[in-house]
């Protein structure tokens, strides 16, 4: 299969951080505001999950969210996820199905981490799912601006560039 036929297939839309997305879970339960750590301003759903794909040409923009994130492969070339935190600094997990050369079927990003990604080979896309828990949502998702980006993580300037 190619990029466009999982797009068209699946109906998805353009993702604000590039690719694109398919919400095909949301839960219909609510956790209280008053249950949720502080970080949130609102009731939450319990989980929420998307198909979402970049094709080669794409990458994810640098972002970071509220809650814990999930990432599944599904189908295509591996991905890349790159993460900049301020108490881990820079790590990567490589998504895909050859788990002898380090790929991963699966990868968490903790809240709070700054992350995005890219598909390994050129010509290319790679499908994933991704769940958040407490569910997603835009209130919670805050885009990297690369100026304040190159001066918390001075020296992953490329990356940052990269993913900007």
């Amino acid at each position: 299969m190619k990029a466009e036929d999982y797009i068209n297939g699946l109906n998805m839309l353009p993702h604000p951080e590039g690719g694109f997305f398919k919400e095909n879970f949301k839960s219909d339960e609510i956790i209280h505001k008053d249950h949720l750590p502080d970080r949130y301003v609102n009731h939450r759903v319990f989980s929420t999950s998307i198909y979402f794909l970049l094709r080669s040409s794409d990458v994810s923009k640098l972002h970071r969210i509220k809650s814990d994130e999930l990432w599944y492969f599904h189908s295509g070339s591996p991905v890349k996820i790159v993460c900049l935190s301020e108490k881990k600094g820079y790590f990567d997990f490589t998504l895909g199905n050859d788990i002898s050369k380090g790929q991963l079927p699966q990868a968490i990003v903790e809240y709070g981490v700054w992350f995005g990604a890219y598909v390994l080979e050129e010509n290319s896309y790679s499908l994933v799912g991704c769940n958040v828990a407490p569910g997603f949502d835009f209130e919670d998702f805050e885009m990297g601006e690369r100026e304040y980006l190159l001066k918390l993580f001075p020296d992953h300037k490329d990356i940052i560039l990269k993913l900007t």
